[in-house]
């Protein structure tokens, strides 16, 4: 099976560990972000989404035009814009990317967060909600005659796009979440489902969850999965262990430091987080610092949970062997960025991702020699071809 990897594509430098040095949108350094990680062995980066931030789509057309290679992870609210205007601005950013886009979908996982730009809803409703939204987009990018919509949310009449994606039939959609609703939402629609890094035996059992709640949508088929980390890499193990508890400080110092509103995740320091994902992520880490060969949880526990932070801490060789225990599980999207995110995604990219593909390669060779496939007879209509 296949491996790729998934970077970020910030639009400046700060982190949790780092205040950015300029402006939020920051041109420059966002082209060196993404031209780094496509030198660098990476197969895509995301555009990531949040209320007060620069808006996603417009940074990935810029890096898009730019850039030949670099596949695009954009995420996207759907209460932030009409369906049909939202399939629009995706077929014509898969024209200017030539057909390297693939759509995040985010249902929003904190009321706070949601409400900055006007939503209202239950999380449950969220979830509904971006079910018939991204049944809308698929039928925009692929539809080619006027159609109408009643639905629950969302209702028009008589509409058809003039501008379509490159790629056929459409581009990937991508979802994440961690409770029911997000499976069997994710479970119907999505071509990738996103999960944050956890100990390999939950991460099986939510493999699991929805691969499941595909097959009760009457899927033949299932999602592929991802599966996020944040790698902190270093020559030794003894190096690598100084630079994690390092790392863990200024976590902590910038998290003291910042106001509540600019707190990565949308979680202030005193609330507990609302969606099922940073809950899990909380008691994973109350559970235990280490689990498996490398995954570290108390960054995890210093951000409250927020997004993809929990830690694989190593050598090169033993972030890799860890990555490829997910793999193992059936993840073949792995996810990850370091904390200087230029510099990590340099060395994560020299040093971590030759090795993974390197023994992906190997195990993929002996797997096809112990099972060789027989040549596909021709069918009916080609011989007469």
């Amino acid at each position: 099976m296949p491996v790729e990897f998934l970077g970020i594509a910030a639009t400046n430098d700060g982190s949790e560990t780092t205040a950015r040095s300029g402006a939020a949108f920051d041109k420059d350094y966002t082209l060196r972000l993404a031209r780094a990680h496509e030198d660098h062995g990476w197969d895509r980066v995301l555009f990531a989404y949040g209320s007060g931030s620069p808006d996603p789509a417009p940074a990935a057309a810029y890096v898009a035009a730019r850039l030949d290679r670099l596949q695009l992870l954009l995420a996207h609210r759907p209460n932030v814009s009409y369906p049909t205007y939202a399939a629009k601005t995706f077929a014509t950013l898969d024209q200017i990317s030539e057909g390297r886009l693939t759509v995040h979908f985010i249902t929003g996982g904190n009321d706070h967060e949601q409400g900055r730009e006007g939503d209202t809803l239950t999380k449950d409703e969220r979830y509904a909600r971006t079910r018939e939204y991204i049944q809308i987009v698929k039928k925009v990018w692929t539809t080619r005659e006027p159609f109408d919509h009643e639905g629950e949310h969302y209702r028009f009449h008589d509409f058809v796009s003039d501008v379509f994606p490159v790629r056929r039939p459409r581009p990937d959609v991508s979802f994440g979440g961690s409770s029911p609703a997000a499976y069997a939402a994710g479970g119907a629609e999505a071509d990738i489902y996103c999960l944050w890094g956890e100990p390999l035996e939950e991460t099986a059992q939510q493999i699991e969850a929805v691969n499941a709640a595909a097959r009760a949508a009457g899927r033949t088929d299932a999602p592929r999965i991802q599966v996020a980390f944040r790698p902190i890499i270093a020559p030794t193990e003894e190096l690598a262990w100084e630079k994690a508890h390092r790392t863990l400080g200024a976590i902590r110092r910038r998290r003291e430091a910042a106001p509540a509103r600019h707190v990565r995740g949308g979680v202030t320091q005193t609330s507990a987080p609302q969606n099922t994902g940073s809950q899990r992520l909380i008691a994973i880490a109350e559970a235990g610092e280490r689990y498996d060969r490398a995954l570290w949880t108390p960054t995890a526990a210093a951000t409250g949970g927020a997004g993809n932070s929990n830690a694989l801490v190593g050598t090169p060789e033993t972030v890799a062997q860890a990555l490829l225990d997910y793999h193992d599980l059936g993840v073949d999207i792995l996810s990850a960025r370091g904390y200087d995110l230029l510099d990590d995604a340099v060395d994560f990219g020299r040093h971590v991702i030759p090795l993974v593909r390197e023994e992906v390669a190997k195990r993929d060779a002996a797997r096809a020699a112990a099972h060789p496939v027989s040549e596909p007879r021709q069918s009916a209509a080609a011989v007469r071809g």
